[in-house]
């Protein structure tokens, strides 16, 4: 594996385990900041 293979390959893991996680916590932050953005507004 090239240097180039192993860098695409841990970018590729880290996005996934981002999303994961954006997912995962996204749910309930994304309603509270849109209630606390009306509220606000």
């Amino acid at each position: 594996m090239s240097r180039e293979d192993r860098l695409a390959a841990k970018l590729r893991e880290n996005l996934r385990r981002r999303k994961a996680q954006a997912r995962q916590i996204g749910g309930e932050s994304r309603e509270s900041g849109l209630s606390k953005g009306g509220e606000d507004s």
